[in-house]
């Protein structure tokens, strides 16, 4: 299922969020990977195994929100174009909107998680060792309070279109 193949995965998600966002950070903050592969070897050395799976809470949870909503959508969305737009099912039309639909959904129900998940990811432990982030509702309240709920959703049209895509894919 796609909680098993996200929890197998975490520590290339987390190597890869790592090394991807590295560059975002002031120069003083950086820790200057080289690329998923430096930053995985550094995490494994520096910070112990168990950091690869930091984040891993959000990640499986986003990987089941997104079977519930993509396949309990995709059908739906299908019918709802055939009878109530005229875009017959079974055309390319009928699935390429049906499938940008129930991607729709599913990037707004998994957004948060994305977000959790990454911010978990990414975070560096305080001055005592402490992480500011520990759990993936935790992580969405903190975000929602400090930085607004809709900070949530920031990045939302190219994660879109990554749902999107993959939907009609599928």
């Amino acid at each position: 299922s796609g909680a098993c193949a996200a929890l197998l995965s975490c520590p290339a998600e987390v190597a890869l969020v790592r090394s991807s966002n590295d560059a975002t950070l002031p120069a003083a903050e950086r820790r200057n990977y080289r690329g998923p592969a430096d930053a995985a070897l550094r995490i494994l050395r520096d910070e112990g195994v168990a950091a690869f799976w930091r984040g891993s809470a959000p990640f499986v949870q986003r990987a089941m929100l997104v079977g519930v909503t993509q396949v309990g959508t995709l059908d739906q969305a299908k019918q709802f174009y055939d009878e109530r737009a005229g875009v017959p099912r079974g055309t390319y039309g009928n699935v390429f909107c049906a499938s940008m639909t129930s991607g729709l959904v599913y990037s707004l129900v998994t957004m948060p998680f994305e977000t959790a998940k990454n911010l978990m990811a990414f975070q560096k432990p305080d001055a005592r060792g402490a992480l500011a982030y520990r759990a993936t509702g935790q992580t969405i309240l903190a975000v929602a309070r400090s930085r607004g709920v809709l900070t949530l959703w920031n990045g939302f049209p190219p994660y879109y279109i990554r749902c999107g895509g993959h939907t009609v894919t599928m």
